[in-house]
């Protein structure tokens, strides 16, 4: 295509939609001969030749067509080799070859397009960003963005100073997905996408949504990156996963941020690196007992405070703990050693930064346009267009890109109540109803319904956990019978009616029983998990051995008798970091855990008393198997207030496996405790929150009880037991 002046000064001025129509080679006649003319944009060059050949490199010198940077040559078809290679002479001498990326056909297929469009190219994250490949026959980086809204998108970094003139993108067609292979490109380079919005005349940047990998805060840039090469080890785990069945498994989750979990105080107080912490975090849970970890946001984010909830890449692991392999290193290392590894993830909102997905081609294009559906008043960011195939399809790529690419076991879906309700955190007259008059988000629902079912489908055996706090129905029930699809839900009721209950001081909790035994009511109508969280140790909650009434023994005794009664109720079980220890301070996510206190006797004990707590839980059948229906529960006495007790069965499959627990929650000892069981025989005691190994008193049964032939409880057997002061007491027929 001939050059006319207004094409050279949309190319000068970056305005070109167009690039490929000027710039590299175009069939042409001259002289009755076929030639092929090569252009090329390059402002800094001095002097450039074609080279068109592999072997003797035939070179043909480029003329300057434009003083701005324009070259171009006709090359005799016949002498004409591709891909050939640009050789520039700055004027500075420095010679620079390369092959040019306006030689190169696309790479997305019409068949991807199409997928993309509808939704339905669920391994977009193998597509988009920048994707390491060879193309016809050159090593390079593919880059696919999606801005259907754009005029020009151009690729800039280091490689070509920013300039969103010299690399402008292929625009492929109706769907909105520009294209540019830039050829001898490597790992580790950075780069942004530079948009002209539609109507606009200032071009500005972003990072590349699907990275892989970006710089560490405060810079931007998005990071060229292939994990496709890393060898994984843990075949024996992802063969395991698939075969067993979660909820009738034991899990005890160890919740973690990592960058506060201990810190390099010798090195200024740094993180600790991915590869740090698979040395030390990893052998220290499976020490403790925990079988799974789950990690507070490790997608990349801009600010440390927002603990990596409001998210600019999803696709790429923080660059604060290492690269992406190094990510891959961590979680191999963690399955290696038979732990699980869920990852907290955000779809529910996104942060305003420039750089970030907000006003990404210069429109609403990842939020909604109404602000009622668009903006979350409460956190003061945007909110996903649920309704945009796109932008869904954007989201579960996510979630696949995490199982596949890194193995993670599960996802924690955060905040998913300000997802499935129109007027979440909304006062009236800021929201609108649905179109049958209702405040559900039937977009939302329809998203989080696909999301579940697509990952279920692809990766068989993960996990799906939905941090929801409202009474939705089916939240933990299969998309096919009207369910959300999660695999569990957190029980945030029962989490906030025990702390409720264990902050009384235990002279009133008479009053306060139901708090501890109203959670039965709706135990088995979702798959719960049982959570002491994060979010109930900051911003002013206390710490959990703060909230624990009375002097330090009983504060201790308290905390021992909460996870008792947790580790023994229905359901599966999950501990923020630092309750193994008894910190004293609110979590602070620019500090370590508080180690030291593992120097006094009351913080060691406690830190043996979890892990023993999760060594039972995992080794007795009664304690796990049977957590979502009634044959797995049975109350033996719930209505002993006045004496503040509670003593229930947990029961497995097979119910001669049974463990009787019971719990003391004022400091009176219960001595000569009656209570009623299933059956005759002697019942060890198996682990008792008092043992003095735990920091307690040390009462208890003498290792154990025999049943007497006395009805008691509506049982035709009964215990004479000791209760010890604010304890829970585990006991087996054997």
């Amino acid at each position: 295509m001939a050059l006319t002046p207004s094409r050279i000064q949309r190319l000068l001025d970056a305005q070109e939609w167009d690039p490929f129509s000027i710039l590299g080679p175009h069939k042409e006649q001259k002289g009755g001969q076929s030639h092929i003319r090569v252009r090329a944009f390059l402002p800094d060059a001095a002097e450039v030749v074609c080279v068109t050949g592999q072997e003797e490199q035939p070179v043909t010198p480029m003329e300057m067509a434009h003083p701005g940077g324009i070259y171009e040559a006709a090359v005799p078809e016949k002498a004409f080799v591709a891909p050939y290679q640009l050789r520039m002479t700055t004027h500075e001498g420095k010679v620079i070859q390369h092959h040019d990326p306006y030689a190169f056909a696309p790479i997305l297929s019409e068949y991807d397009l199409h997928l993309f469009g509808e939704g339905k190219l669920y391994k977009a994250y193998e597509k988009m960003g920048a994707q390491v490949c060879i193309h016809q026959g050159v090593r390079g980086i593919n880059f696919a963005v999606w801005a259907p809204n754009a005029k020009r998108v151009s690729v800039v970094g280091g490689f070509n100073q920013w300039d969103g003139r010299r690399h402008p993108m292929r625009s492929r067609g109706g769907v909105g997905i520009w294209e540019l292979f830039i050829p001898d490109l490597e790992i580790g380079e950075l780069y942004k996408y530079e948009i002209l919005p539609q109507g606009g005349d200032a071009p500005f940047t972003k990072a590349d949504p699907w990275a892989t990998a970006a710089e560490l805060r405060p810079k931007t840039a998005s990071v060229v990156w292939d994990v496709s090469g890393y060898q994984w080890r843990d075949h024996e785990w992802m063969t395991r996963r698939t075969q067993q069945d979660p909820l009738k498994t034991p899990m005890s989750i160890y919740e973690v941020h990592l960058g506060s979990w201990k810190r390099k105080f010798e090195e200024a107080g740094r993180w600790l690196t991915y590869r740090e912490l698979a040395d030390t975090l990893v052998p220290y849970v499976k020490q403790m007992g925990f079988t799974h970890l789950e990690l507070m946001p490790v997608v990349e984010h801009p600010f440390d405070g927002s603990w990596g909830y409001q998210s600019t890449g999803y696709f790429a692991p923080t660059s604060r703990f290492g690269t992406p392999n190094d990510f891959q290193f961590f979680v191999d290392t963690c399955h290696q050693h038979g732990l699980g590894v869920i990852m907290d993830w955000a779809p529910a909102h996104f942060p305003d930064d420039p750089h970030g997905l907000a006003w990404f081609d210069g429109t609403h294009l990842y939020d909604h346009q109404d602000p009622c559906k668009g903006y979350h008043p409460e956190w003061k960011s945007r909110i996903f267009n649920y309704g945009r195939t796109e932008v869904k399809s954007f989201l579960i790529n996510s979630a696949l890109g995490w199982f596949d690419r890194y193995h993670i076991d599960g996802l924690r879906v955060d905040a998913v109540a300000s997802m499935l309700y129109l007027d979440y955190a909304r006062k009236e007259g800021e929201w609108e109803p649905n179109k049958f008059g209702g405040h559900e988000n039937l977009e939302a629902v329809d998203f989080i319904k696909e999301l579940n079912a697509v990952v279920h489908q692809e990766y068989p055996g993960i996990l799906m956990i939905a941090e929801e706090s409202t009474a939705w129905p089916g939240v933990s029930k299969p998309t096919y019978v009207g369910g959300l699809g999660f695999s569990f839900k957190w029980n945030m009721g029962w989490m906030h009616d025990t702390l409720e209950y264990f902050q009384q001081d235990p002279v009133y909790r008479k009053y306060h029983q139901n708090k501890v035994t109203f959670g039965l009511m709706y135990a088995f109508t979702e798959n719960f998990i049982l959570v002491l969280s994060h979010d109930e140790v900051v911003h002013g909650k206390k710490a959990l051995l703060d909230k624990m009434p009375g002097d330090n023994w009983q504060r201790f005794a308290n905390l021992r008798a909460l996870y008792g009664h947790m580790w023994g109720h229905p359901g599966k079980k999950m501990l923020f970091m630092g309750g193994e220890i008894g910190q004293w301070w609110e979590w602070n996510h620019d500090d370590s855990l508080q180690w030291h206190l593992l120097e006094f006797t009351p913080h060691r004990g406690l830190q043996q008393y979890v892990a023993d707590l999760n060594r039972l839980y995992q080794s007795e059948r009664a304690l796990h198997e049977v957590d979502f229906e009634w044959q797995g529960f049975q109350w033996i006495d719930l209505h002993d207030s006045d004496n503040s007790t509670l003593t229930y069965i947990r029961y497995a499959h097979d119910r001669n496996d049974l463990i009787v627990c019971a719990c003391n929650f004022t400091p009176v000892p219960r001595e000569r405790y009656r209570m009623g069981v299933p059956r005759g025989g002697y019942y060890r005691e198996l682990l008792n929150s008092d043992s003095e190994l735990y920091g307690g008193s040390n009462m208890g049964n003498g290792g154990g009880v025999q049943a007497d032939p006395i009805p008691w409880h509506d049982q035709p057997f009964s215990l004479l037991v000791t209760l010890p002061p604010l304890s829970v007491v585990f006991f087996k027929p054997v």
